[in-house]
């Protein structure tokens, strides 16, 4: 059913520690990165040469963007943001929306080919930093994770203050803060369509071999944060609405206290004992707190 590789860290013990990530209004964990694979040697005796030429063009793509332009994506500032960080996620985003459905070819009705490659991924909150895995579906799940932490960095860039034209407080405007709704939104689609349609198709040997930021746990912890966040974004909105009901507010204040807790709940007991790991609890814990003090 397939089998995994897990490279620890070097003797030397040189992690990738998260340094100064800028400004933050949306924590993002480390990113995952692929390293490339060899589409002919695997593929070539199953698959037209036309396919894994496209094969290999898409991931290759994605290879070279996301090792160029990880680094700076999880170390964002505003001057990154205001020039071109927006289309450099928007242009990793679009490359795996272009791949993701190819690469579903592999695993279509119980195909033997998602045994064929070994898919290798660098992880930055694992102690084991580089999985590898024959499995196909494996692949899936870590585009899928990128994907949405793409959304989630994209949302961090747009909810950054900004100096108004007038030369007053920095602030968010109305349309960043609407279209980071959509972005939530459609990041949680992602981690929950991992959750509910990827994960239960690997099997239970190789779930438990997992690196950590693809632990399950950690999944639904991303999906209910980015839930809560959008949340977040609504009742501001509706606090700042002259039009908003007083019940209204309070939903959305509610809904914002039971997304946070829960998100708390799935993260909180997993082993995330590493710089990223404990900086994306103490974000989840702060703010459920905050969601508590808008909801007593």
């Amino acid at each position: 059913m397939g089998c995994l590789v897990s490279t620890p860290k070097d003797s030397g013990g040189n992690r990738r520690r998260p340094g100064n990530i800028g400004e933050v209004s949306v924590y993002v964990p480390g990113l995952r990165i692929p390293k490339s694979v060899d589409f002919f040697q695997s593929l070539g005796g199953h698959l037209s040469k036309t396919l894994v030429e496209r094969l290999t063009a898409l991931r290759t793509r994605i290879v070279v963007m996301a090792g160029q332009e990880a680094p700076t994506i999880t170390r964002t500032r505003r001057k990154t943001a205001t020039q071109h960080g927006g289309s450099t996620l928007a242009d990793l985003h679009q490359a795996l929306e272009d791949y993701l459905p190819v690469l579903l070819g592999l695993v279509t009705d119980g195909s033997q080919l998602q045994y064929k490659v070994q898919f290798i991924w660098v992880n930055q909150e694992d102690d084991a930093e580089e999985t590898a895995m024959f499995n196909a579906w494996y692949e899936v799940l870590s585009v899928l994770h990128l994907m949405a932490m793409l959304l989630l960095s994209q949302a961090n860039l747009l909810l950054l203050p900004r100096t108004s034209a007038d030369g007053y407080q920095p602030k968010v405007s109305e349309e960043s803060r609407r279209a980071s709704i959509d972005i939530f939104l459609k990041a949680a689609g992602y981690l929950d369509c991992a959750v509910r349609h990827v994960l239960p198709q690997l099997p239970s040997e190789l779930r438990r071999n997992l690196p950590v930021d693809l632990a399950e746990g950690v999944l639904r912890a991303l999906c209910l944060q980015a839930l809560g966040q959008g949340v977040d974004i609504q009742l501001g909105m509706a606090i700042d609405s002259t039009k908003a009901t007083l019940a209204v507010k309070r939903r959305l204040a509610c809904e914002m206290v039971k997304y946070w807790q829960q998100a708390q709940d799935n993260i909180m007991n997993l082993p995330l004992s590493n710089g990223w790991g404990e900086k994306h609890r103490l974000f989840i814990k702060w703010k459920y707190i905050e969601a508590k003090v808008l909801n007593p």
